[in-house]
């Protein structure tokens, strides 16, 4: 259920904090007082509405945060797949709008939008004139359908848009196959002449680097010959006078002394190690200058394969590894085209194969789903009855499409009579606004138990309704508020009778400003609302008996259960 709902500077309030109960919370106030706000609020914080509508222009940041309670498996769930945190099945879901940007978070954790949006679909529903407008559209009657038709629909639905997936896929296939069908001789030419330029050039992996080494060492084989002159000259290697004989000259010097003092014998030591060294050098220097040649041909001959592995890689692929696996693709749909007529008969086989499949499914689920609607049509017709459509007829009328779709063979429409006499038309041809929300209402009381939402919001359930309807509306919604939280606004004494907990929204003029608040009434000053919803300007000692009337008969009511 929803505990709690602050909001802070949106349009005409500057801050509220409302706490709900379960069962029945109603919600009035004068006409302009602010009820769209609180809605609004709701919907934004569920990220279904714009900050800027109800932004107030003397505040810097706007926020709204509710704060739900909630045991539900599927919200345990899905909060386990958003990586959020469980806290013992409170969620606070809050969105803050500063510097021209909106933060969304659930219990303190940053998420996208998508993700309140998916979680609040398991809290809440909102139903205003939006929601009852849905009720026009046939694909709305097949979602409430699916919805009452229970858990095993939704798996064949689930199943169906998977199996129409794949043979959407299949069809896509076969349909390029057939188009490609007229060019493919040409292009098992162009294949095979790809093919023969990559088998010519014989690549293999890393011949490109071990060739860009090559060249590298070839392009510089002056400057190497040259450096390698001069340090043999300089070291005294291949016979040169140079550092090898001028040690040499410092090892007798030092010899010739160094039985004099044994410091000079370490000296010694040092000094042969260096010309031990130096020696190893000049024999690594010397066996490098015989194996290493400058030869310009092989120059030539590195840069060319060179150029060429580059304009492969500039037609096949960016390396080596990327031009072999291009042409063991280019392989694989020569063989396919070359045998042409067995790769069709293999996608003639999986499309049916994958339509089969999905007209067995689509069949399964149009079976159970005509199993569920003369119950769904029958419960219907029974809560129509209940909100005063007296003589209504009320039917669910299919009829199959050309082809399964992702939701199956079957196209639903209701159809509705509420006049004896009238044939049976659909409802989008036959309802008002008024009958449109009586008759969301009845279809919310039968769907009561096939979903596990805790909390409903009905906003303009009393659009053009009164006297015996309006009473049999809110004798509908004090049942339904007993397996589910309700939040209601309404302008009718009937429905706001019936609540087992009253908010007024009022607007109070303050320091040249109007603001907004809503506050919870106690039993008396819910009776002093009644008298104002049902008297106007003038509350007289009559209107308020009618009242206290009103609301002793709604409790009478509700402490037996119901109408």
């Amino acid at each position: 259920m929803l505990n709690s709902l602050h909001v802070k500077n949106m349009a005409l309030i500057e801050e509220a904090e409302v706490e709900f109960e379960e069962g029945l919370n109603i919600l009035s106030g004068e006409t302009g007082a602010g009820k769209s706000i609180l809605i609004g609020s709701v919907n934004i914080a569920l990220g279904s509405g714009n900050f800027r509508d109800f932004l107030r222009e003397d505040a810097d940041y706007s926020l709204v945060e509710l704060v739900f309670s909630t045991q539900s498996a599927a919200v345990k769930k899905t909060m386990e797949e958003l990586e959020l945190p469980w806290e013992e099945g409170e969620i606070i879901i809050s969105r803050r709008f500063k510097g021209g940007r909106s933060v969304s978070r659930i219990n303190g954790e940053t998420v996208p939008v998508s993700a309140v949006r998916r979680l609040a679909s398991l809290l809440l529903d909102i139903h205003g004139q939006h929601e009852h407008q849905s009720l026009l559209l046939p694909e709305k009657h097949l979602e409430i359908l699916d919805a009452f038709a229970g858990e095993e629909a939704k798996k064949k639905k689930e199943l169906c848009r998977e199996q129409y997936r794949q043979h959407m896929e299949v069809k896509r296939e076969w349909d390029q196959a057939v188009r490609q069908e007229a060019g493919r001789m040409k292009e098992m030419d162009f294949l095979q002449f790809e093919l023969q330029e990559l088998e010519a050039a014989a690549l293999r992996p890393g011949e490109d680097e071990e060739l860009e080494q090559a060249y590298r060492l070839l392009a510089n084989g002056q400057k190497i010959q040259e450096a390698l002159a001069e340090a043999g000259s300089l070291s005294g290697c291949g016979g040169y006078d140079g550092a090898a004989e001028e040690i040499g000259r410092a090892l007798r010097a030092i010899g010739s002394v160094q039985e004099y003092d044994d410091a000079l014998e370490a000296l010694g030591e040092s000094l042969s190690e260096i010309e031990s060294l130096l020696n190893d050098f000049n024999r690594s220097l010397s066996d490098y200058v015989d194996t290493f040649s400058f030869d310009a041909q092989e120059q030539n001959r590195v840069e060319e394969r060179l150029d060429l592995i580059n304009r492969l890689k500039a037609k096949y692929g960016s390396s080596i590894e990327k031009i072999l696996e291009g042409k063991k693709e280019r392989q694989e749909r020569l063989e396919l085209l070359a045998n042409y007529e067995d790769y069709l008969e293999g996608l003639k086989a999986r499309y049916e194969k994958t339509k089969k499949a999905l007209e067995q499914t689509a069949e399964e689920l149009s079976a159970l789903r005509k199993k569920s609607a003369g119950e769904l049509a029958c419960l219907i017709r029974d809560n129509l009855k209940d909100l005063n459509f007296l003589e209504v007829q009320f039917e669910i009328e299919f009829r199959a499409l050309p082809a399964p779709e992702e939701n199956g063979k079957d196209a639903v429409c209701f159809l509705i009579s509420t006049n004896p006499g009238m044939p049976l038309r659909p409802l989008g041809n036959v309802a008002s606004g008024g009958e449109l929300s009586r008759i969301m209402l009845a279809i919310k009381a039968v769907l009561a138990d096939q979903d596990d939402v805790g909390t409903l919001i009905f906003d303009e359930i009393d659009t053009g309704i009164s006297g015996r309807t309006a009473q049999k509306v809110s004798e509908k919604m004090a049942v339904l508020s007993a397996s589910r939280q309700i939040l209601c606004i309404t302008h009718l004494a009937q429905i706001a009778a019936m609540a087992d907990q009253h908010f007024l929204i009022e607007k109070n003029p303050q320091e040249g400003k109007t603001r907004t608040r809503i506050r919870p009434l106690s039993e008396e000053e819910s009776v002093q609302e009644l008298a104002r919803i049902l008297g106007g300007a003038q509350i007289t000692e009559t209107v308020l008996e009618s009242a206290r009337e009103m609301k002793e008969l709604a409790g009478k009511l509700k402490r037996k259960g119901g109408a």
